[in-house]
């Protein structure tokens, strides 16, 4: 692919993010999902629109392509996203399998308008206990019930 393909991608990813915040419908986020050189998916930051916290443009857009496509993983696509994916888009980036994302602005480009995931960042790489959210396990004597059933489970989808 081209480099220039690849920018006119990414420049589809911002625009959709600039148009978002011109119709006050959301965030300055927007993503693109290609296959094979063609747009299979778009989405933008949902997350005032839908009061959903899960929203990211990432997240809308990985949702329609997986509609689209009729699957949970993206093998063969390509996310480009306005902004540096945050560590839950990244997440949703990783379990969905695409072949590279391509981004514009950086994380610091989005601190810098009041969208800092720094925290989020820092938080993740410590121990359960020593985070700012409470976060425990407790024990209970059927917690591995559910893993078992999966594993005995003879029409189980791997994934």
């Amino acid at each position: 692919m081209t480099h220039s393909l690849h920018n006119q991608f990414l420049e589809k990813a911002v625009k959709l993010a600039y148009d978002n915040v011109a119709k006050h419908n959301g965030g300055p986020f927007g993503a693109v999902i290609t296959r094979n050189n063609v747009i299979i998916a778009t989405g933008t930051n949902q997350v005032t629109q839908n009061n959903d916290p899960s929203a990211h443009a990432e997240i809308t857009a990985i949702r329609a392509a997986c509609k689209t496509l009729k699957s949970f993983q993206l093998t063969d696509c390509i996310i480009y996203s306005s902004c540096e994916p945050c560590p839950m888009c990244l997440g949703a980036i990783y379990w969905a399998r695409p072949k590279a994302v391509f981004f514009a602005s950086n994380r610091n480009d989005a601190a810098s308008s009041g969208f800092d995931d720094s925290f989020i960042y820092h938080e993740i790489s410590l121990p359960t206990e020593k985070r700012s959210l409470t976060i425990q396990q407790l024990e209970l004597s059927s917690h591995t019930q559910p893993f078992e059933a999966w594993m005995q489970n003879n029409h189980k989808k791997e994934y």
